[in-house]
């Protein structure tokens, strides 16, 4: 059974992710942890404190959280009836990202799914939110982020971005790959160059794994030149694809990690309204990937 974690604010733009949710995985078997953290302020003047009692705000907001998830959960029974999902909530004196880690240690979590505010979806995920933290410190199962307002589309056209400069193991990219098997999507790899040329053969041997990972997967390769920068050639490739949710490893000097250092003048025009589902890398070494090549070889 997939464990599913998926935070909420109670907001429209986290019960947006939580309906994406629910029809991305009708059909499989799923628990889902909804998570509610609170972190009642401190009163910043002396003068308040005979007003407000921090144990009773604290317990106010507790009871607020509980019955928050409470109602979402039979919001959830009530719109989407389904016999393979199971729920559990969870509600937290804690910060969101330490939370968050928590729970996916404790409970074995295999996908976060949150919503990305703004009208600009994906562009908030870049300018610090509570969803940039949650991709950068989880370390142990991908993260999907549902822009707001997005209406669902089943994900039959799926990009996957890389520049083919990193191994990837099968373990790094089984998410993304059981989710193509699942929807029996196309999955685009799409290379951005600044200038297109011939990729060396350290590229060419990650490109020939790929290729090989994704054997009983459609899929193709997708070599585009950069425009004014990455997330906006992305977007526009998006687009002209139509692409229903695009795909990226976490790691250092990754196609990620530049999108969040692009200066926001360039950033302002990535306003892409698909989902983006962010895979974090699992440490692979030097001498694995050397083994690995080695094993090829032989």
């Amino acid at each position: 059974m997939k464990k599913i974690l998926i935070p909420t604010d109670f907001s429209e733009n986290a019960w947006n992710a939580i309906r994406y949710a629910m029809r991305l995985f009708a059909n499989e078997e799923c628990k889902f942890y909804l998570l509610n953290t609170y972190t009642p302020s401190i009163p910043s003047s002396r003068f308040m404190a005979p007003i407000v009692n921090g144990s009773r705000i604290e317990d106010a907001m507790r009871c607020s959280s509980e019955n928050g998830l409470k109602n979402t959960v039979q919001l959830i029974k009530d719109d989407f009836k389904n016999d393979k999902h199971e729920f559990e909530t969870i509600s937290s004196f804690n910060l969101l990202v330490d939370e968050v880690k928590d729970v996916v240690d404790t409970f074995g979590i295999d996908l976060i799914i949150t919503g990305t505010k703004g009208a600009s979806g994906l562009d908030e995920v870049f300018m610090g939110s509570n969803t940039v933290r949650i991709i950068k410190s989880t370390k142990r199962c991908p993260v999907l982020a549902i822009p707001q307002n997005f209406d669902y589309n089943q994900p039959s056209e799926i990009a996957f971005a890389t520049d083919f400069n990193r191994f990837y193991s099968q373990s790094e990219l089984k998410p993304l790959i059981e989710l193509a098997k699942s929807f029996n999507a196309t999955i685009r790899i799409v290379h951005v160059q600044y200038q297109i040329k011939a990729l060396n053969e350290m590229q060419q041997f990650n490109l020939d794994m790929l290729r090989k990972y994704f054997g009983e997967v459609e899929h193709y390769i997708h070599t585009v030149s950069e425009l004014n920068s990455i997330s906006q050639t992305l977007e526009i490739f998006s687009k002209e694809l139509d692409i229903h949710l695009l795909a990226m490893l976490n790691y250092q000097h990754s196609y990620m990690e530049q999108m969040t250092r692009e200066p926001i003048v360039k950033r302002t025009a990535f306003h892409t309204q698909i989902p983006l589902l962010v895979i974090p890398e699992l440490g692979m070494t030097l001498s694995s990937t050397k083994q690995i090549k080695e094993e090829e070889v032989y």
